[in-house]
C-alpha cells in the first residue's frame, strides 16, 4: 500500500495540489471518516497489532508507540479516525486562546527530494473556546478510542508579558477534554515565541498552568492532567539544561522533541522562512532526545519527534530514549498507513499478554 502512495497517488496530489490545499483535503475527509464510527472501529480492527499490553508513558496507557504530532488536526476535526490508521494517540492543535488566521499564503512548501516541508502556517486556528465546542459536541468526555493530547500556544496578539494568562486561558478551556496537555513554547512562526523557553519567562509559565491544573483538579475532584512541554531542535545543550531545571521544579510530566528547525540542513536551498520538518530533522532530534534522556537518566518521559519514515526510524529515537513517538511530515510522504505500519513492527517491544 505504501508503494502504490508513493508510487502513484503521492505523485499525483504533489503535481495537481497546493501543499495546503491538500492539507485542506485530508482534514476534510478525515473529518468525514471521523463521523463514520463503524467504519473506523473496522479499519481499527485491522491496523491495531494484536496481543500487546499498552505503552504505559506518564501514568497513561497508550495501545502502542505511535501518535500523531500536533499541526494536522489544528481544529480537533479528526482526532476520533486516529486509530483507523494505527495511531496510538492523537494530538491536536496547536490551539490559542484567540482565533487567528495564521500567516499569509503561501506559507506551506513541499521538498520532495529531501522528504521535507516548510511551513509558516503561523498557529492559524479556530481559538480555544470554539475547539472547546467542539470537542465537547464530538464526546471528547466520554471514552476515547486513543489518548487525546491537546497543543496550545501563544496568540499573536498577546504580547510576552501577557503569554502566561493567554496560555492559562486556553489550558482552562481546553484541558477537561484532554488525556494531556503539550505546552508549544518552540514554533519559529509565531514572533518571539521560542523567547519563552528562556529563563526569564519559562518558569512563570511552567509554574501558572501547575497552578491552573492544581484548583481544576480539586474544583473538579479529579486527578491532575499530564502537562508536557514542546521544544526546538535549535538549542544548544546548556538552554536544554536550563529547561529541565525549569521542568524538575514546577513537575512538568514530559518534553516533546523536537518541534520544526529554521535551520536549513543536508543543502536544502530555499529562501521560504519558516519551520523545517521531515528527513533533515531526524539526526538533530535524535541527538536530542538522547541528550535529555542522558541528562534525567532517564527519568522524564519523552515524546521523540521528527524525521520519522519507518520503523527503524522509530526505534531509534526509542533507543534513544524516548517513551513514545510522534509523525506528521512522514504520515505526508510514505502515507496514510504508515502509523500502522510502524506499530505493527515496534509490536515486539510491547510485552505481550499473558493468558
Amino acid at each position: 500500500m505504501g508503494t502504490i502512495y508513493e508510487k502513484i497517488v503521492r505523485p499525483v496530489i504533489f503535481a495537481t495540489t497546493d501543499a495546503e490545499d491538500a492539507h485542506h483535503n485530508a482534514v476534510q475527509s478525515l473529518a468525514i471518516l471521523s463521523k463514520a464510527s463503524a467504519l473506523c472501529r473496522i479499519m481499527e480492527h485491522f491496523a491495531k497489532p494484536s496481543g500487546t499490553r499498552p505503552v504505559e508513558f506518564a501514568g497513561l496507557k497508550f495501545p502502542n508507540y505511535v501518535g500523531l504530532a500536533a499541526g494536522m488536526d489544528k481544529n480537533a476535526q479528526f482526532w476520533r479516525a486516529g486509530a483507523a490508521f494505527g495511531f496510538g494517540h492523537v494530538e491536536v492543535g496547536t490551539i490559542t486562546a484567540h482565533a487567528q488566521p495564521g500567516n499569509p499564503k503561501p506559507r506551506l512548501f513541499r521538498y520532495p527530494e529531501y522528504e521535507a516541508i516548510i511551513n509558516r502556517m503561523g498557529f492559524n486556528n479556530f481559538g480555544a473556546e470554539v475547539v472547546a465546542a467542539i470537542l465537547r459536541k464530538a464526546g471528547a468526555h466520554a471514552i476515547r478510542p486513543i489518548p487525546l493530547g491537546v497543543n496550545i500556544g501563544k496568540s499573536k496578539v498577546t504580547p510576552l508579558e501577557h503569554a502566561v494568562g493567554d496560555y492559562v486561558q486556553s489550558f482552562n478551556l481546553l484541558a477537561d477534554f484532554a488525556d494531556y496537555v503539550t505546552i508549544n513554547v518552540s514554533s519559529p512562526n509565531t514572533p518571539d515565541l521560542r523567547k519563552l523557553q528562556g529563563s526569564a519567562y519559562l518558569p512563570d509559565l511552567l509554574g501558572a498552568l501547575k497552578d491552573a491544573d492544581k484548583s481544576r483538579a480539586e474544583k473538579l475532584g479529579t486527578k491532575s492532567i499530564p502537562i508536557f512541554l514542546k521544544i526546538a531542535p535549535d538549542l544548544t545543550f546548556p538552554e536544554i539544561d536550563t529547561i529541565l531545571a525549569s521542568i524538575a521544579e514546577f513537575g512538568i510530566n514530559g518534553i516533546v522533541a523536537t518541534n520544526t528547525t529554521i535551520a536549513r540542513p543536508f543543502g536544502l536551498a530555499s529562501n521560504e522562512t519558516g519551520g523545517l520538518s521531515g528527513r533533515p530533522l531526524r539526526a538533530r532530534s535524535l541527538e536530542i532526545v538522547n541528550y535529555i534522556s542522558r541528562a534525567t537518566a532517564g527519568k522524564l518521559p519523552i515524546i521523540g519527534v521528527g524525521g520519522i519514515f519507518d520503523s527503524s526510524d522509530a526505534a531509534r529515537l526509542l533507543d534513544a530514549g524516548a517513551g513514545l513517538v510522534q509523525i506528521y511530515t512522514g504520515w505526508v510522504y510514505r502515507g496514510p498507513f504508515l502509523p500502522a505500519e510502524i506499530a505493527r513492527d515496534l509490536a515486539p517491544r510491547q510485552r505481550p499478554w499473558i493468558s
